[in-house]
């Protein structure tokens, strides 16, 4: 079976598999929280946190409030203002991918994450955004890669287990993507995310119908 390449991505959804839309786990507003929350319920906004700095926090403050405004440039400009008083700062460099993301810039963005990494190896969110900035250049294997080492530090990391199956996918490997999906489905399911839940089966359903159109 030869799966569709995707030419173009988005920071929601990506096409999947033929005419099927199906839904990406990527850093967005969906994952933009320290490690320690991925398990909650998502943040509308580029971060929550508890934070003792007041300079820190007043520039993150201020990304916030510009990328609510979808102003990615602000955003941009505030975040590296950041970095460059506290350039040792994996959170900064991290979010800093994220903007850059949505810009449509992978490649600087894959070097913002890699620099969040290098400062914090066990970035189980940096991992996962690296792949999916690798995905958004068709880069499946590498994208693989990076997912795999989101769930080695966080085995419950449900939006990078739903990325390696929807990459799985890509790669002809039917099989493995469903057990990773159903995977991610019973995490959501513990953990009470009942939109994640529906999403994630939609996404089966529409792979199970592929080779079986009778699946509707």
């Amino acid at each position: 079976m030869k799966v569709q390449s995707v030419s173009s991505i988005t920071l929601i959804s990506i096409a999947a598999i033929g005419v099927s839309q199906l839904t990406l786990a990527v850093p967005t507003m969906a994952a933009l929280l320290y490690p320690t929350q991925i398990n909650e319920k998502p943040s509308s906004n580029l971060a929550q946190f508890n934070d003792d700095n007041p300079e820190r926090s007043q520039l993150i403050q201020q990304a916030n409030a510009l990328y609510s405004q979808r102003d990615f440039k602000g955003a941009e400009t505030s975040l590296r203002q950041l970095i460059k008083k506290y350039p040792e700062d994996a959170f900064a460099h991290f979010q800093l991918g994220n903007v850059l993301l949505r810009q449509k810039q992978p490649e600087v963005a894959i070097k913002s994450y890699q620099e969040a990494i290098r400062i914090k190896p066990k970035y189980a969110l940096a991992y996962n955004a690296l792949g999916v900035a690798y995905a958004t250049q068709d880069r499946w294997n590498e994208a693989i890669t990076e997912y795999r080492k989101a769930l080695e530090i966080n085995p419950n990391y449900g939006e990078a287990m739903t990325n390696l199956g929807q990459a799985l996918w890509q790669i002809n490997k039917r099989d493995e993507a469903v057990a990773s999906l159903e995977k991610a489905l019973n995490i959501f399911k513990t953990q009470s995310r009942n939109d994640k839940v529906y999403q994630i089966e939609q996404m089966l359903k529409q792979i199970r119908s592929v080779n079986d159109p009778s699946v509707s």
